[in-house]
């Protein structure tokens, strides 16, 4: 059995739904209360015992890199509160766990962001995190997703139910039995109009994935908006070996959408022991 150890971060988006946030800012990097969406990602990677974080930058992504680096340091005069942070801020990425960043020169699809981490990736399974995607959940979707990969050996794509009007923003699966919470694949369809979706399951950012699935990107043209699309390397794949769907649990938000960011902000915020009533009071008296 092959262990899982490397994921891969694609963080080279433009951003652009966000702008003129994202204008020197990562969209990756936008936080939720007091995180950005990239540390949510990579403590999810970290509980899923994965131990080399691999992120396909852009330019204006320096500050990702910046993020994870252990620079903080201690001064004689911050007090014992300060002094826990900047502590916890230099354990971010814990010992044993290694950050590799790699430049994608141009913004030419998921599929193509992906492939840039092949020479890292070796011969090795791996995962494939989208921070957008933050997912609320315990334990996290990425260790869900490793258990399955542990006992089917096979790629395994996480999906949530979605409302048919929907569609048009998933890749919507298909399988021969939807009635258990993990099914084999046997189609996906990149944003299908509602008519045509083949199911209620939509795909969201949480892979796993056989090596193989490197060959067929290789292999795959350009497709939609000039860019390789993961979807058709899927497609490929799907020719030759099995890929599973997992209907996780947890909930998601979309935070490539303003809503979804507001959303995953205001519910973040509620649970927060530290002013989480004073939101829900404040909110109260809002509506």
């Amino acid at each position: 059995m092959q262990q899982l150890r490397k994921i891969i971060f694609p963080v080279a988006g433009l951003g652009s739904r966000f702008l003129p946030a994202t204008k020197a800012t990562p969209k990756e990097m936008l936080p939720i209360v007091d995180k950005p969406l990239i540390q949510y990602a990579v403590e999810e990677a970290i509980e899923a015992g994965f131990k080399d974080l691999i992120f396909i930058t852009g330019k204006s992504k320096r500050a990702i890199t910046d993020h994870f680096d252990s620079t903080l340091e201690r001064f004689s005069n911050v007090d014992d509160k300060k002094a826990k942070l900047l502590d916890e801020m230099n354990q971010i990425v814990p010992k044993g766990v290694s950050c590799i960043y790699i430049r994608q020169g141009e913004p030419l699809g998921l599929g193509h962001a992906i492939l840039q981490a092949k020479p890292v990736v070796g011969n090795e399974p791996f995962a494939v995190s989208l921070a957008d995607d933050l997912i609320d959940s315990e334990p996290g979707v990425l260790k869900q997703l490793v258990e399955q990969f542990n006992e089917q050996q096979s790629s395994i794509i996480a999906v949530q139910k979605v409302d048919q009007s929907e569609s048009k923003k998933y890749g919507m699966i298909d399988s021969n039995n939807l009635d258990s919470d993990l099914v084999k694949l046997s189609n996906i369809i990149e944003k299908p109009d509602p008519e045509f979706a083949p199911s209620d399951l939509g795909v969201v950012g949480r892979y796993i994935f056989t090596n193989s699935l490197m060959s067929f990107l290789e292999k795959t043209t350009f497709g939609a908006g000039h860019e390789i699309q993961l979807t058709d390397g899927i497609k490929l794949m799907l020719k030759q070996e099995s890929i599973y769907a997992f209907l996780f649990s947890g909930k998601r938000y979309d935070c490539g959408s303003k809503l979804g960011y507001l959303m995953a902000n205001i519910d973040y915020g509620l649970k927060n022991k530290e002013f989480g009533d004073e939101l829900r009071n404040y909110i109260k008296d809002l509506v």
